[in-house]
């Protein structure tokens, strides 16, 4: 049995032990803001990835920061309630909860109907945005509310790469081969076809339209499994920079019509990577081309986020991935990243883990945002102001250069 804290029987040393706190936090930087990061479920349509993981959650904590997570947040990208507990986060019953102790939200998706209404006054939300797919009261919903907004999609590094959009390039670009390489084999009713080569097998035939970064991963994870590649793009740069990176010579082609259809009309797997910068991707295949394609050949189209670049395409989903057209397997879901939630997620926490920290060592978001230019192009809204061109134009509304709100530390 413990003894109370005034028995005299205690020297003066045990009693001192007894008043103080058994845990201490560790102490955040002179000129620092502690921070209140807030990571609700995501509640998209088979979004399965979270923006930041545990261990980033526990950096974040042990320099002084409060992360709140909605529970089972990390389910699906197979992250444990127990697993955030550990890291030190506090566990919330409810997105309300959430959005109600933070300063911060932290997000995949773009926010729904309904967490448009748990966004508090003047916070400061990090998801991705695809303004294009939103309602038209969704950016002047959050103007109402002063939110200060950063997308994914906008926001450029030091070396003017987009991070989020490279790093999930990358993951789709590996990914839609292993998804092609499933769809070859008879369990999923393909052609009975290994991806690849084998000897004394002529290689597998795998045309990539698009030499971007999704291109060039799904180039190197063929090439890698012995597949035979040709390349479509019209942009000659990004042709030789895709054979220098991957120190080989490949065929490349630019997109003629002609030369297209006879790669098409001899492949076993064709990924499509087209991206547009705004709006809707060109179709670069038509409907007559798949039909000349063989029985049994697959088509990833990655770029059907953006509308597809086959006119055979047709937006799918995770639960059922495929249709046939003309006897060709197509596979166009827009969101194959959350195919590989742990894998996505632990990406996005790399990106976005050093942002926080150095918004808490700054002093707060005004005046980080005032020394990190290039964090300054994801900003489409800055305390409900519109800050970025396309988000203006797109939806009509007053735009002001956050470059020079910035110089002029007007805020």
């Amino acid at each position: 049995m413990s003894r109370p804290k005034n028995d005299p029987n205690l020297s003066s040393l045990a009693r001192e032990g007894l008043l103080q706190p058994q845990e201490s936090m560790v102490p955040v930087k002179t000129g620092s803001k502690r921070l209140s990061i807030g990571i609700p479920r995501e509640t998209s349509f088979q979004e399965n990835r979270i923006s930041l993981v545990p261990e980033s959650v526990s950096l974040l904590v042990s320099n002084g920061h409060d992360v709140t997570i909605e529970s089972n947040a990390g389910k699906n990208a197979n992250f444990t309630d127990n697993d955030y507990s550990e890291a030190g986060a506090m566990i919330a019953s409810s997105a309300a909860e959430v959005y109600r102790n933070s300063n911060i939200i932290m997000k995949v998706a773009p926010p729904s109907e309904s967490e448009l209404e748990l966004l508090q006054d003047k916070q400061t939300l990090f998801s991705i945005l695809q303004v294009a797919m939103q309602p038209k009261d969704f950016i002047p919903r959050m103007k109402a509310k002063q939110i200060t907004a950063l997308a994914y999609e906008y926001m450029r590094d030091d070396t003017a790469v987009l991070p989020v959009i490279q790093a999930m390039s990358e993951i789709v670009g590996g990914t839609a081969i292993l998804i092609a390489a499933e769809y070859l084999s008879n369990t999923m009713a393909g052609r009975g076809e290994l991806l690849g080569g084998v000897t004394g097998i002529p290689p597998t035939q795998v045309v990539i339209i698009g030499a971007g970064s999704v291109g060039e991963h799904a180039a190197r994870t063929a090439l890698g499994l012995g597949a035979q590649v040709k390349v479509f793009d019209n942009d000659l740069s990004k042709l030789r920079k895709i054979q220098r990176h991957l120190g080989q010579k490949l065929y490349t082609s630019t997109i003629v019509p002609s030369f297209l259809a006879e790669a098409l009309r001899s492949a076993d797997v064709v990924i499509g990577a087209v991206h547009a910068r705004d709006g809707r991707t060109p179709v670069i295949v038509s409907e007559e081309m798949v039909s000349e394609m063989r029985t049994g050949s697959v088509i990833i189209d990655v770029s059907i986020d953006q509308g597809g670049c086959f006119e055979t395409s047709e937006v799918t989903n995770h639960t059922n991935p495929v249709f046939r057209k003309y006897g060709v397997i197509h596979y166009c879901v827009p969101n194959i990243a959350s195919r590989v939630a742990r894998t996505a997620s632990c990406a996005l926490s790399n990106i976005f883990t050093p942002v926080l920290m150095s918004i808490g060592e700054e002093g707060g978001m005004d005046e980080f945002l005032w020394s990190h230019k290039t964090v300054r192009s994801g900003i489409y809204l800055y305390k409900g102001t519109v800050t970025n061109k396309f988000v203006s134009d797109f939806c009509k509304l007053p735009y002001r250069d956050l470059n020079l709100l910035m110089a002029s530390r007007i805020y």
